[in-house]
C-alpha cells in the first residue's frame, strides 16, 4: 500500500509540474480561482459526467472557451485526468 501511495504522490507531483511548465498555472491554481477556475472547481463541475475527459480535452484543443493549448495530446489527457481526479 505504501508503494502504491508513493506512486500516486509521484504521479500527482509530475502532473502538477507539467501544469506549471505548460503555462496552465498562469491562469489556474489547484484550489484558488485566478484568471480561470481552480482545478478543484473544474473537477467539481464535471464530477459524475461520463464524457468529462473527452469534453474537456476537445474544448482545450479547439480553444473553445479557453486559449489554445500547446501541450501534446498525451500531455493534455494526462493533465485533464489529474484535474478530474481532484
Amino acid at each position: 500500500n505504501s508503494l502504491l501511495r508513493l506512486r500516486c504522490i509521484n504521479a500527482a507531483s509530475a502532473s502538477e509540474a507539467l501544469a506549471k511548465s505548460s503555462g496552465c498555472a498562469t491562469c489556474h491554481d489547484v484550489a484558488t480561482k485566478k484568471m480561470g477556475p481552480s482545478y478543484k472547481d473544474i473537477a467539481a463541475k464535471y464530477k459524475g459526467k461520463a464524457d468529462a475527459e473527452k469534453t474537456i480535452v476537445a474544448n482545450l484543443k479547439a480553444a473553445k472557451g479557453h486559449p489554445a493549448v500547446k501541450t501534446s495530446d498525451a500531455d493534455t489527457v494526462t493533465l485533464v485526468k489529474w484535474i478530474l481526479a481532484m
